[in-house]
């Protein structure tokens, strides 16, 4: 199957990295918690094996404490009884043996099998790294602050209290180290001192102490230009441990580093604090403010003269023989460009179906670089996909059929049917589905021309974020469980539109799982025609 690309190609990654990536996908994190859950009733039959053999021994030296007592007041009497003298050459001789075999008897061979066989399929590294990252970017994202995150309170969020778990100062601490391991001293500061509240506050922890903390709190601040603040934590720290000895030469440093500033600022106001700036590092996406204000909900408003021109309609395609009598429910969702969204699409037992067929094929899609030519996996598109094709099953063959007769547009030489599960704070950062004049190869190997239009079907409800936001305009269409959403990415003329460069928001709480159909321009000329102007 030919595979291709807009800005970048999303391609499958090779069999041999099907288990590596889970924090990209739901679906198969769903599959390590009965891993897991595996493991614990393996962990618990082994404790029942070695409390059964505990329960043995103490049996056994409960009754020969008994017995020695009562022997060892009267040796020569006790032992005067030859049955006795009997039973003790036979217990030194015979069962204190057996004892001995059952006291080293190794009843963890079961578990450790288990486990070993296990390991093999555990996240790694990397994926402890990017769902530590998903948590930040969705506390930058959707205004969160990190008090919020740790007690598991999330906004907009109906999971049951049986589903909440609430961050340690381990885990804080953790989650810092993440950030200061990026150089990113803006997160580190907001984990730690969550984690320095947090043990403020009574929680302990095994593994990190207030000292450790501070270091890391002195050094983020710091970095960010926060020199009194620096010394504060510094302070601090030595209050605790005086003889820390980069803390102590740290505190020297600070001193004259703040007695250097407070001249300069005294020959020129403010000028020293300005050369630095605290907050999120430097960001790599022109729009990421307005693209997390639309993640929000906080978009451009419509004015009510434009809002006053978006219906709801029953649709029949222009009188479509499918849809004359069971027409199908559109909702204009944005004028310009043109968005639509149709109810009710598909069907629950549909939408389980493809699924289930998408569901072992997922894998963590890298992209192609036009200009490097190197595959690598990316930051900003965290999901796991899947290609399906209308030959592997009636029902793919079915919606595929279902997106023609109501788009009017032929997808016979549109691309697969692209199945797509999100991962923690899975996203996809503002991109274009079309191929720009700055491309002249995309889509080339598939010979069919640019992309003409997108189907995007929702294949599940979103319990808060995963909205898809279009950047340009301000628009934001949230996931709705059996409705798709459908747009021209060219206009009539060919050119692409850039209005409608759009992004898969963050998902904040819930499991999003998506499908989309790319149409292409070979074979609606008679379908869409051609025009001169730039108009949709």
């Amino acid at each position: 199957m030919s595979l291709c690309w807009l800005s970048v190609l999303v391609v499958l990654v090779s069999s041999s990295s099907a288990h590596s990536d889970f924090f990209t996908s739901i679906s198969h994190m769903t599959d390590l918690l009965f891993m897991e859950k595996d493991l614990v009733t393996s962990l618990k039959d082994y404790i029942r094996a070695e409390e059964t053999k505990l329960e043995q021994i103490k049996k056994w030296a409960d009754k020969l404490d008994v017995l020695s007592a009562a022997a060892t007041q009267d040796p020569e009497g006790f032992l005067g009884h030859p049955v006795n003298a009997f039973k003790l050459m036979k217990r030194l001789n015979t069962e204190w043996g057996e004892l001995e075999n059952l006291v080293l008897t190794d009843m963890s061979d079961g578990f450790i099998s288990n486990l070993t066989i296990q390991r093999q399929h555990f996240p790694n590294d990397d994926d402890q790294t990017g769902a530590a990252k998903a948590l930040t970017r969705l506390l930058d994202t959707y205004g969160l602050d990190t008090n919020t995150i740790s007690t598991g309170e999330l906004p907009d969020s109906s999971l049951a209290a049986s589903h909440r778990s609430i961050l340690t100062v381990d885990d804080c601490y953790d989650l810092g180290k993440v950030a200061y391991s990026e150089a990113d001293y803006y997160h580190t500061e907001l984990w730690m001192v969550q984690a320095l509240k947090q043990l403020d506050q009574g929680e302990t922890s095994s593994t990190v102490d207030t000292v450790t903390i501070l270091d890391y709190l002195s050094f983020s601040v710091y970095q960010q230009g926060e020199l009194e603040r620096a010394l504060d934590f510094t302070k601090r720290l030595l209050e605790l441990d005086p003889t820390h000895q980069r803390a102590s030469g740290n505190l020297k440093y600070f001193e004259y580093q703040l007695v250097k500033q407070k001249k300069a600022e005294d020959k020129d106001e403010g000028e020293a604090r300005a050369k630095t700036k605290k907050g999120r590092p430097d960001d790599y996406l022109p729009e990421r403010k307005k693209y997390e204000q639309l993640c929000r909900g906080e978009g451009i408003r419509m004015t009510p003269r434009r809002q006053s021109r978006l219906f709801c309609r029953y649709y029949d395609n222009d009188r479509h023989p499918k849809y004359v009598i069971g027409p199908v429910k559109q909702e204009d969702e944005w004028d310009r460009p043109r968005i639509v969204r149709y109810h009710d699409i598909v069907s629950d037992t549909e939408i389980e179906k493809v699924k289930e067929l998408a569901k072992p094929r997922l894998r963590r899609a890298t992209v192609h670089d036009p200009q490097t030519g190197k595959l690598t996996t990316a930051h900003y598109r965290v999901s796991k996909s899947a290609w399906l094709g209308a030959f592997e099953h009636p029902v793919v063959d079915r919606i595929n059929q279902r997106i023609e007769d109501i788009t009017g547009l032929d997808v016979t030489t549109a691309e697969e049917l692209q199945v797509a599960n999100y991962g923690v704070g899975g996203q996809y950062e503002p991109h274009f589905d079309f191929g720009r004049k700055d491309e002249p190869d995309a889509f080339e190997e598939l010979g069919t021309g640019n992309r003409i239009a997108t189907w995007l079907l929702y294949m599940s409800d979103v319990q808060a974020g995963g909205a898809t936001v279009f950047t340009d305009v301000g628009a934001s269409v949230w996931p709705k469980k059996g409705s798709a959403v459908f747009w021209y990415n060219l206009y009539p003329s060919g050119e692409g539109d850039y209005r409608t460069r759009h992004a898969a928001c963050p998902v904040l709480v819930g499991n999003k799982w998506v499908s989309n159909k790319w149409i292409h321009e070979r074979g609606q000329e008679f379908r869409r025609r051609c025009g001169l102007h730039e108009t949709n």
